[in-house]
């Protein structure tokens, strides 16, 4: 009995010491003063430290005037006993003194929530001309999962990525958070069932069970009229484990299946009560990774953001499932396409443009181009709410300029005139023409002529009403339909790529100087 007893024993120790060995770095500007809230520190400890992980908040002193060559010039210790340390070289005593008392004070709640949850938690201090050195360096010899960054690292995120084997994150904001995959494979985490006060659990009061079936294939089933997508909620995209995932799924049973093609199954499911869908990916598929940089990087509300991503058990991505379907199915539904006023479909057609010019013009990681927009591709929601989805095929426009790493030239901002991004243009052009006609691809048939053909030349021809959708009556909207027109014709018109997503959104808006540009650009064609 005693020797199962440490045998059991010493199998504990070593489960403890496989998972201490896993590390996660939290690197913060120890240059700022006490306005320094750690919320870089307290993103990790919410979504990626688990129990019996190393946790090691690295303080980064730099550019602070001192002239001396001692550096770089570490001191660690652990957080039982807060900083007390004498330093050395003199120049670094008096703001080692006064980082201490900060840190002291600030660090304290962060220790109790650790080692409520098992959590080894680690300070070091370092000070140098090179924060992102410094950085890199503090990595080695560690078996390192996560390097978590405050905003201030944000120039320095890239040379660190390239330097170490883990997944990188950027905290910029309260839960906005800039995701750099690590492509290594990822060792399953173990759930554990009591995370303790102060770590907020991914799942909270989730219900389970199948997704509701419509009742009419031609008329999407609003399940409530209340809904808004979970990814609008503060603490997303999150992690969830694979025990998790199966929750949510009810176990990835085959009936639950709402896609299955190129190799990526889609399954429904619920998650605080809202209806999901869960993608998994194979192993070595690399849309995974693609879809999860972009995802985790963009933030607009008519993008169907990403919920949650998981790496034990496979490769999971997670995101609403808005319950009108798409805007092709309501398109192609008599019920539903009369429901659609031009009004509503005016403002479907400007918050998608919206979206357009936010991933084309103001990401802050550069361009994005979509190369998928269709109607097939936008999650409809009540109310006329519509959210571009499907970042199957959407890459960063920097990628195929890999010269280029520093946001701040001029070369950088060009990027925002590439030809790749009027691909997003005529498709959006494309899509207002779906709007208008109430004509999806796959709905519209007349021989050998496409949807572009057909309606384009009469609407430039001033014939609108004959490619009007015929199941909506004129109304007093006519302006709102001339607008979009107008806007299509646009951008299925700029054979040069010159036209702007900003130019294309004015135009649908009806702004007054968006005219003139559209009659600028007519001539120059």
């Amino acid at each position: 009995m005693e020797r199962r007893k440490e045998a059991a024993q010493e199998e504990e120790e070593e489960k403890e010491d496989e998972y201490e060995e896993e590390t996660v770095m939290v690197a913060v500007n120890a240059n700022r003063g006490r306005g320094n809230n750690f919320e870089a520190v307290d993103w990790a400890i919410r979504r990626v430290v688990r129990p019996r992980n190393r946790l090691v908040i690295l303080g980064v002193l730099c550019d602070v005037g001192w002239k001396t060559s001692c550096f770089p010039f570490h001191r660690g210790e652990r957080c039982e006993a807060p900083v007390q340390a004498e330093v050395d070289p003199g120049e670094l005593e008096q703001e080692i003194t006064v980082k201490r008392a900060e840190y002291k004070i600030s660090l304290q709640p962060f220790y109790q929530r650790c080692k409520r949850n098992k959590i080894k938690m680690e300070v070091k201090i370092a000070a140098g001309y090179c924060v992102r050195k410094i950085t890199v360096e503090e990595c080695r010899g560690r078996n390192m999962c996560w390097i978590v960054l405050d905003g201030d690292f944000n120039k320095h995120r890239t040379y660190i990525y390239g330097q170490v084997n883990c997944n990188v994150a950027l905290v910029k904001a309260k839960d906005v958070v800039t995701l750099m995959p690590s492509k290594a494979k990822q060792k399953e985490i173990s759930p554990e069932t009591n995370r303790g006060d102060g770590i907020e659990p991914p799942i909270n009061g989730m219900e389970t069970g199948r997704l509701l079936e419509h009742a009419d294939a031609d008329e999407p089933h609003c399940q409530s009229c209340n809904w808004y997508p979970l990814s609008w909620r503060t603490g997303i995209p999150q992690l969830f484990t694979q025990t998790e995932l199966e929750a949510i799924t009810n176990g990835f049973p085959p009936e639950s299946i709402i896609k299955d093609e190129d190799s990526i199954q889609t399954f429904g499911g619920f998650f605080h009560g809202m209806p999901v869908s869960v993608s998994r990916f194979s192993e070595n598929d690399e849309r995974f990774w693609s879809k999860l940089k972009i995802l985790c990087q963009v933030r607009h509300r008519n993008i169907l953001n990403l919920v949650g991503y998981g790496f034990s058990g496979g490769m999971f991505l997670l995101f609403d499932l808005p319950p009108m379907g798409t805007l092709q199915e309501n398109l192609q539904g008599d019920d539903s396409a009369k429901r659609m006023t031009w009004k509503e479909r005016w403002q479907i057609a400007a918050g998608i443009g919206a979206c357009l010019r936010y991933l084309h013009e103001e990401c802050v990681d550069g361009p994005i181009v979509h190369l998928s927009v269709c109607s097939n591709h936008v999650a409809y929601a009540c109310g006329c709410f519509a959210m571009l989805a499907n970042f199957r095929n959407a890459r960063f426009v920097r990628d195929d300029h890999p010269h280029l790493t520093d946001p701040t030239t001029p070369s950088w901002q060009s990027l925002q005139r590439d030809n790749s991004l009027a691909i997003d243009v005529h498709d959006y052009g494309i899509l207002l023409l779906q709007i208008i006609t109430g004509k999806s691809g796959c709905s519209f048939n007349s021989g050998d002529v496409d949807l572009m053909d057909w309606a384009l030349p009469a609407i430039e021809n001033g014939y609108l009403d004959m490619v009007k959708d015929p199941r909506l009556s004129g109304g007093s909207d006519g302006m709102l339909v001339d607008h979009m027109a107008k806007a299509a014709s646009l951008c299925l018109n700029d054979s040069q790529g010159r036209v702007s997503m900003t130019e294309v959104v004015a135009v649908v808006q009806g702004h007054r100087i968006a005219m003139l540009l559209l009659s600028d650009h007519v001539q120059k064609e």
